[in-house]
């Protein structure tokens, strides 16, 4: 296969790229996370986020100017590839390859219990959890219908990525736009209600104390470890750099354009849950919080949608859906690069003749994708964490490793004040990694053995793919030449 068959078409524009991360980034986090961090941090939850967003900017500095430098698709992985030795960058793929891909089960997982509520608001079905098991069609087994639900998003959204770049790409655009919309609304009806002088209307009395009677400041270190994840997204971007038209422009537009709209976002959902329910009252409620705020002090008898509870309920489905499209997307991009990189096997890098699109990669992602919703979801979850936050670290060590090795290489973007944003990336990466690591030693002990063992999984599989012939070629692009020049 010649190399213009081997590279995927751009079909995406600026606003499909900002969706993507958008889309990844305001998912089931917003409705499950924001109680999570309330619970420990208290009414700081909103410090929080702004935090995870400052931390996370820094590492998007770093993303900006490596997809800027170099416009590949796979992301971290494609970065890491063009700086670092074959082992190194293999287990980079490798563990973002795993990240996405178990995030996609996660996110399915969510998407089912959602879609059952939201049914059961119309009176299609029971309550979710009184909703038993379903048949599985030419096979005497049922299995539990949120699974089922679960396993038929991934199988349609797979489907739909196999076949169209565009196609995903619309539907991502769509459903995030979507589900913003719907948090405006929640955020707009908040905000109206306070001076209400109902027990249910928003005050900023909420947050007085920021922190509870035992909590220090560096109590929302804990909880920015557990909730970074809300902001693993961006990242999702660059893994499509070669869909994207004009991307050394695009891409980092969008990582930026991404980020900011989601603190803002996550910002003003927090505010406004806090300050209706207070921070216990939102903990208490956990996933549901949202949806309990929004039914407080939303008006009932909304055409089409009946009450603000179930607005959100809609929301959570779109919002689902389009984090398990985004991943979706990431995870055959990093394999379709590593196979196109000779460091997986070479079919999944080939871009279908008739599709335009990573076919292979795609179907195998789908594969370990579905497998991973029987794993425990907090463990799942905090293994997806820990291998973002140590990926980030390796994407910052990159774009310094780079300016040394090839100072005159093109960078139609670079980080002000450079090495500082790199350098702080490190840093604070390195600390929510500790403090992940930490909790999870104490109460997780499952999610690093998943970590540690896929690594070695991962480190077996380079010694054996390399004694085929595979996983040692050299990482030449038009960007490694591409010193001075347009490349």
């Amino acid at each position: 296969m010649s190399a213009g068959e081997r590279a995927p078409a751009a079909e995406l524009g600026l606003l499909d790229a900002t969706m993507i991360g958008m889309g990844a980034m305001i998912g089931a986090g917003i409705f499950v996370l924001t109680g999570l961090a309330a619970e420990i941090a208290g009414p700081a939850a909103i410090l929080v986020f702004v935090f995870n967003g400052i931390v996370t900017a820094f590492t998007g500095l770093s993303y900006a100017e490596l997809a800027a430098s170099i416009p590949k698709s796979g992301g971290g992985y494609a970065f890491v590839r063009e700086t670092f030795d074959d082992l190194p960058s293999f287990l980079m793929g490798w563990m973002l390859w795993f990240a996405y891909m178990i995030a996609g089960g996660l996110y399915a997982l969510g998407f089912a219990p959602n879609f059952l509520e939201l049914l059961h608001v119309y009176g299609v079905t029971a309550a979710p959890g009184q909703v038993g098991a379903i048949a599985v069609p030419l096979l005497p087994v049922s299995i539990p219908a949120a699974v089922g639900l679960a396993l038929v998003a991934v199988a349609l959204l797979v489907t739909v990525n196999a076949l169209s770049t565009a196609a995903s790409g619309s539907a991502e655009t769509l459903f995030t736009a979507v589900k913003v919309a719907i948090l405006v609304v929640f955020v707009a009806f908040g905000f109206l209600s306070a001076g209400g002088g109902g027990e249910t209307s928003f005050t900023f009395q909420q947050f007085d104390p920021l922190f509870p009677a035992g909590n220090s400041a560096f109590s929302i270190l804990p909880a920015m470890g557990l909730t970074f994840i809300a902001f693993e997204g961006y990242d999702l971007i660059t893994t499509v750099t070669e869909e994207v038209e004009n991307p050394r422009e695009n891409i980092p537009r969008a990582i930026f354009y991404s980020l900011g709209a989601t603190v803002i976002v996550y910002a003003l959902v927090v505010v406004v849950a806090i300050g209706t329910l207070g921070a216990q009252g939102l903990a208490e409620a956990g996933e549901a919080g949202i949806a309990q705020a929004a039914t407080s002090f939303m008006p009932t008898g909304l055409p089409i949608i009946r009450n603000g509870g179930a607005l959100i309920v809609f929301g959570a489905v779109f919002s689902t859906l389009t984090a398990l499209n985004a991943v979706v997307i990431a995870s055959s991009r990093v394999a379709f690069s590593m196979g196109r990189e000779g460091q997986l096997l070479p079919r999944i890098g080939r871009i279908h003749h008739r599709y335009g699109t990573p076919f292979f990669a795609i179907l195998l992602s789908a594969v370990v994708m579905l497998g991973s919703v029987v794993l425990p979801t907090e463990s799942a979850g905090n293994v997806s964490s820990l291998f973002f936050l140590l990926s980030f670290i390796v994407v910052n060590a990159a774009v310094i490793k780079l300016r040394r090795d090839r100072p005159n290489m093109r960078r139609p973007y670079e980080m002000p004040y450079y090495p500082i944003p790199a350098v702080l990336g490190i840093a604070l990466n390195l600390l929510l990694t500790g403090v992940l690591v930490v909790y999870l030693v104490r109460t997780d002990p499952l999610a690093l053995a998943l970590s540690v063992g896929w690594i070695l999984a991962g480190v077996a599989a380079y010694y054996a793919l390399r004694g085929r012939g595979e996983g040692a070629a050299p990482a030449s692009t038009d960007s490694s030449n591409a010193e001075a020049g347009d490349g």
